[in-house]
């Protein structure tokens, strides 16, 4: 188990803050606006943003072309999969639903990782996995119903969710030695050409000038997600057991459901309110100090 700084605490809290809102806001600039343009075009914002950041902090954008294999399939399971199925399957499904389905990556990362990558996961981690994987279920409920006329949304979701999961644990171990924020321009230049690509073969008949909101939803993405979420996330998939950086987040679900139905007005179930609870839990079960630790702690210094 793993005790967090303050530093990775509040990251945390931002990730969760950003994400969970953001589905709404995806779900209202895909709606009636081609998916894949609406993606590509916050990409091309927020990729000069993020190499702004890195020049300000004198972060070198050089990746040796010896490591350039091991980037590429860190964009793919990080990146093209994730990003492509996500943004399409959003059009049809609701907001918070979309987003409980993505964030079934915890569960997968989790069972990856103890299967694929060897690591051993103490009884209270798989506490956790257990109720987040619950809380899943519970909020899937009223979409298991519903299914007729949206598995492929469904299918898309959850393929996105679990090469989501292999990508951070191939993340975790990769062996390029530059900076996260190195590896993340370029996972994010990569998949901004490949997203251009799609847009172009696949919407271009489609296209149309986004109206002031939607203009808003795509700057909202672009700086948030694509300039300070996704490199936290990486960050934080680097630095903190799998675990603990995976099951910690799966609040952003949870807020995504309520703040879609607060603004979009999508319904919500009982199940939505049981979720809440697993999902503390699962939070706890992963994040609260060992025993040993909150001990030290609370133990008088010597003088």
């Amino acid at each position: 188990m793993h005790t967090l700084t303050r530093q990775q605490l509040i990251m945390l809290v931002l990730i969760t803050l950003v994400w969970g809102t953001n589905w709404p806001i995806m779900k209202f600039g895909v709606t009636g606006f081609p998916a894949l343009t609406f993606r590509t075009l916050c990409m091309w914002i927020g990729l000069p943003v993020l190499g702004l950041f890195l020049w300000w902090r004198r972060v070198p954008f050089r990746i040796g072309r010896e490591h350039w294999p091991a980037l590429v399939w860190l964009t793919v399971f990080n990146m093209l999969f994730w990003h492509t199925l996500a943004i399409l399957a959003i059009q049809t499904l609701s907001s918070g639903r979309a987003a409980i389905l993505g964030y079934t990556m915890p569960v997968f990362s989790a069972l990856v990782g103890a299967w694929w990558f060897g690591q051993r996961l103490a009884g209270r981690a798989w506490i956790g996995v257990a109720a987040a994987a619950l809380a899943v279920l519970l909020l899937l409920w009223y979409e298991l119903t519903n299914l007729s006329g949206k598995p492929v949304g469904v299918l898309m979701m959850l393929v996105a969710a679990a090469t989501w999961a292999l990508g951070t644990q191939m993340m975790r171990h990769t062996r390029i030695p530059q900076p996260t924020l190195t590896i993340s321009f370029w996972l994010t230049a990569i998949t901004t050409v490949w997203m251009t690509v799609l847009s172009v073969v696949f919407e271009r008949h489609a296209w149309i000038w986004p109206s002031t909101g939607i203009w808003w939803a795509i700057v909202y993405n672009a700086v948030g997600i694509f300039a300070f979420a996704q490199v936290a996330w990486l960050s934080l998939a680097r630095e903190l057991p799998p675990i603990a950086s995976t099951v910690s987040v799966m609040f952003i679900p949870v807020l995504g459901v309520f703040t879609g139905a607060w603004w979009l007005g999508e319904v919500l179930h009982w199940q939505d309110w049981a979720a809440v609870a697993l999902v503390m839990v699962a939070i706890a079960a992963v994040l609260w100090p060992p025993r040993s630790t909150a001990a030290r702690v609370a133990a008088p210094r010597g003088g």
